[in-house]
């Protein structure tokens, strides 16, 4: 969160770095809840019950389907919020406010892995529960169509890379959950790789194009997929719209869960000053009041 509001002169670079912030604290929430479901269904805290005795990814889990189900569900929302899978796809474009070599080693290349990381070490719970594997791959399906709709309609280019990277960790989560261990093994390594390469490379590889526009004057012809075209004008000018708006997936967020989470700890806040003003037998000043106005002085 420190890299992405890098330029803090700026108000955009600080919120997209809170945002990151928050997401990242949601999914170390729903790994301690994780770790506290495992300890209660099992009786231990010990995480050889989710990977096996045996050596990876050959390790059975040593619980039933139920208690896979469970502790499955939180590690997928614990992964969901570090590789930015749907509904916590919003901070992995706002991370590229930092600087290029920041975005590219830290959200191109480890940060957007490791909640990927965490589903292929821990994939014998998805073994013990067929319906957990199926839910994997439903979030990794939707996460890879979403980025590759939005990844099209981008205006710069280190978004652009920031959409198509959710469309390969989209990919690789439903190869977890189908069971090609190695393949989303490989395929980690490798995008990784290339990503990196990427956003580092982006910066020059705008100013050479740029500089064979000038050279050739005009623009040079833009490459891209041809499946669009198959659909019909309505469909594609519905799709267009929703992926400029980016599927209004952050204002869904912040509506459903960030106002009723803001409004229930406003609540708290209001009832424990209540408590504290009736024991007191006054209400006692705090910093966070907001203070009296203070009167303008007049200029001469």
């Amino acid at each position: 969160a420190l890299l992405v509001a890098f330029f803090h002169e700026r108000p955009a670079p600080v919120r997209n770095g809170l945002r990151v912030w928050s997401v990242y604290r949601v999914a170390d929430a729903a790994f301690l809840l994780a770790a506290v479901a495992l300890h209660h269904l099992t009786g231990e805290g010990e995480f050889s019950k989710l990977m096996g005795q045996g050596p990876w990814p050959l390790g059975e889990a040593a619980m039933t389907s139920t208690q896979a189900l469970v502790v499955g569900l939180f590690l997928l929302v614990a992964a969901a919020g570090k590789s930015a899978l749907l509904p916590f796809s919003g901070w992995l474009p706002r991370a590229m406010e930092g600087p290029t070599p920041s975005s590219a080693v830290f959200y191109g290349a480890l940060s957007v892995h490791l909640g990927t990381f965490l589903l292929l070490r821990v994939s014998p719970v998805l073994d013990r529960s067929p319906l957990l594997g199926w839910i994997v791959v439903g979030l990794g399906v939707l996460s890879a169509a979403y980025g590759g709709l939005l990844a099209r309609v981008q205006p710069d280019v280190k978004s652009a890379l920031a959409y198509a990277s959710l469309t390969q960790v989209g990919i690789i989560t439903a190869e977890i959950g189908l069971g090609l261990r190695y393949l989303a093994l490989v395929h980690i390594l490798g995008h990784a790789c290339l990503r990196t390469l990427q956003l580092v490379r982006a910066p020059n590889w705008l100013h050479d194009r740029h500089h064979l526009e000038n050279a050739v004057g005009g623009h040079l012809p833009r490459a891209g997929g041809r499946w669009p075209a198959l659909l019909p004008p309505r469909v594609r000018l519905v799709l267009y719209r929703l992926a400029l708006d980016r599927g209004r997936l952050d204002a869904c967020v912040d509506e459903w869960f960030t106002q009723p989470v803001l409004e229930l700890f406003r609540t708290l806040n209001h009832w424990e000053r209540r408590c504290t003003d009736w024991l007191s037998g006054s209400p006692h000043p705090s910093a966070d009041r907001p203070a009296a106005p203070q009167p303008r002085e007049e200029r001469a």
